[in-house]
């Protein structure tokens, strides 16, 4: 799209939220590997403590990492042409023409941002999205309105070339 089309990403907040959710769900999964580990651990010493906070802490540490860098990689931008999505699994455009209806709506724990299309499909948006926590987005709202409003100035005119 174009150099001047916004954008709408995960806030850091965000991003910070889900790495460190993946990074919990990995500290988890390396510790009782670890007790696993332990148990059949050769001989009558145990493993050093320090192992224990690295089994903890590295894997917590790196989440939070990929969860602020894919953040920024996650997002939608607007533009005259329609909307378009990326994430790190792909990207794909809905173009104004096809785009039937734009809405906040509940899924979940969270609002979310939903577009309708001709075709009867409906796509989820990956930014902009509120929830509950790290989730939160204090300005949902207004990136919800100017989504909206994008949408009605391409659909219906009104909007200067």
């Amino acid at each position: 799209m174009e150099a001047a089309s916004p954008t709408f990403r995960p806030t850091f907040q965000q991003a910070f939220g889900h790495g460190l959710y993946l990074g919990a769900l990995s500290a988890a999964a390396s510790v009782t590997t670890g007790v696993i580990a332990t148990l059949f651990w050769p001989g009558p010493v145990s493993p050093p403590g320090w192992s224990w906070a690295l089994l903890v802490f590295a894997p917590l540490l790196l989440g939070v990492a990929i969860g602020i860098m894919s953040g920024r990689r996650t997002g939608v931008e607007v533009g005259s042409r329609g909307i378009r999505t990326s994430s790190l699994l792909g990207e794909g455009e809905a173009a104004w023409k096809h785009v039937v209806d734009l809405r906040a709506e509940r899924r979940g724990r969270r609002n979310v941002v939903s577009v309708y299309l001709d075709s009867g499909a409906s796509v989820q948006l990956h930014a902009p999205y509120s929830g509950g926590l790290f989730a939160a987005d204090p300005q949902f709202e207004l990136k919800v309105f100017a989504l909206s409003h994008l949408w009605r100035s391409h659909r219906f005119g009104g909007l200067p070339s």
